[in-house]
């Protein structure tokens, strides 16, 4: 695998390097994942040890995805005005730095602050991580090689994190899992400054008001979703938060189309395969995040598994989901970008769709484990060309805001999604504890699969129909 060669200290280090680069930006971006899901399993653990209500568990995990999302394209835009490489590794030391404090503390209100913090971490590695990426790797065969290993390293990461949550959790304790980042986090601080390349700066002032704008607007959005799901979607708090959001978010438009360096440049949204594959992910992680969410209620709450078993019953998925991951440049190659990822998605819903019929006498073989091998098949063949296709034909000056946008909508989709599916789960009732938990499950599943039901809608026809032409115009060019 080659590479770009960009300098790093004054030293040409790309194309001697492209291993240990990949290795940097994958292992970094596989840290801030995991901890999108390395909390599920470790959640009952969690509550007893600190003493947690249901409003303050919630908001273990949304205050992570709050800050996450609002600051995204801020961390993003970071990047291209203050040097990739010099941003990515501040972002590893609060991310690290954060995860630490999460580790030690000593109550509910510190361990959500410091998520919080984990959370402003986490907006400036993931954009600036793919970034990076596609600055380093050019267009072709070697860029796809290594957007297929980021689109594996973003499916992979969510499931495993169930594995490693568990399995902290009952073997030593729901802190174990946050302290990992703290050496992994080290050890990218040092290599990065070593391998990664340092990208050119973009000359002129930072848009304060789109990043406040953007940031505001995305955050109020998603805290009006995360009330919804504990107040309802009439409350004041949720219908104010709502408001907001939106009159920000008409106001980042605005600005963004007048401002002379916007941190957003509306051109990226020009594209039909861009625009197609940014709502594609947020439907898309809407669904997969109520799939983890309700199936590891269902494992610990009706199948009765330990955190450990409950983690280690998503292997199936992990094991497909990476099988798939390293074959699917092949097959993107064989039957195109476009159909693979309608197929991928495809696979997913049928998967969820035969997860949702779940009952308290259902058995884990038959009624998790198999769905889950064709969930994972479908996330093998959708994430890579979702992903390039959230960057299609973006300049190199644009790839921060395009990285940005692809983590955006990837965070607020799981925020949007939960939300709605949290809200659907509360309407289910059962006969008696297993039996509700088990009719939550199957609503919110089916919900889900709706979700993706839309997803495949809007990749089949705003993604596919660019990308077939695309490809057949190649053949016609390579054609003798």
């Amino acid at each position: 695998m080659t590479a770009q060669p960009l300098t790093a200290g004054g030293r040409t280090v790309a194309a001697r390097h492209p291993i240990a680069i990949l290795v940097v930006i994958l292992l970094s971006y596989f840290m801030v994942l995991l901890d999108n899901s390395v909390i599920f399993t470790a959640l009952p653990s969690l509550e007893v040890d600190l003493g947690l209500g249901p409003g303050e568990l919630s908001w273990v995990q949304d205050a992570y995805t709050l800050v996450f999302g609002g600051l995204l394209l801020l961390g993003a835009r970071a990047g291209d005005l203050l040097g990739r490489r010099g941003v990515f590794v501040a972002g590893l030391a609060i991310f690290a730095a954060a995860s630490l404090a999460i580790g030690l503390a000593p109550s509910g209100g510190w361990l959500i602050g410091a998520r919080a913090v984990q959370g402003v971490g986490a907006a400036i590695v993931a954009p600036t991580s793919l970034a990076l990426l596609t600055a380093t790797f050019p267009a072709g065969r070697e860029r796809a090689r290594a957007v297929a290993l980021y689109g594996a390293t973003a499916g992979i990461g969510a499931s495993l994190g169930m594995v490693v949550g568990g399995a902290c959790a009952e073997l030593l304790s729901w802190r174990a899992g946050f302290f990992l980042n703290v050496p992994i986090g080290i050890a990218m601080i040092v290599l990065a400054p070593r391998y990664l390349p340092e990208t050119a700066r973009a000359t002129g002032r930072f848009d304060l008001v789109g990043a406040l704008t953007a940031t505001l607007g995305v955050g109020s959005l998603v805290f009006a979703i995360i009330t919804a799901a504990e107040q309802g979607w009439t409350a004041t708090p949720t219908l104010v938060a709502g408001a907001v959001g939106i009159l920000l978010l008409v106001g980042f438009v605005v600005n963004e189309s007048v401002a002379p360096q916007p941190i957003l440049p509306l051109r990226l949204l020009r594209s039909r395969v861009r625009v197609g594959a940014y709502l594609a992910r947020l439907l898309y992680m809407g669904a997969m995040i109520g799939f983890f969410f309700f199936t590891t209620q269902f494992l610990q709450d009706v199948l009765r598994f330990t955190p450990l078993q409950a983690g280690l019953g998503f292997l199936p998925m992990t094991v497909v989901n990476f099988a798939v991951a390293l074959a699917v440049t092949r097959v993107v190659r064989s039957i195109g970008a476009g159909p693979t990822l309608v197929a991928g998605i495809v696979l997913t819903l049928v998967g969820v769709a035969w997860l949702s019929r779940v009952v308290p006498e259902s058995d884990y073989l038959t009624a998790v484990a198999a769905p889950m091998l064709v969930i994972g098949a479908g996330q093998g063949l959708a994430f890579a060309p979702l992903t390039a296709a959230g960057i299609a034909g973006v300049a190199a000056a644009d790839a921060g805001a395009a990285s940005g946008l692809v983590n955006t909508f990837h965070q607020v989709g799981m925020s949007l999604g939960l939300g709605v599916l949290v809200v659907v789960a509360a309407g289910a009732h059962g006969t008696d504890a297993a039996a509700s938990v088990a009719a939550e499950v199957a609503a919110a599943l089916t919900a889900a699969a709706v979700l993706l039901t839309l997803c495949a809608i809007v990749a089949a026809t705003l993604v596919l129909p660019p990308l077939m032409r695309e490809r057949r115009a190649h053949t016609r060019k390579d054609t003798p």
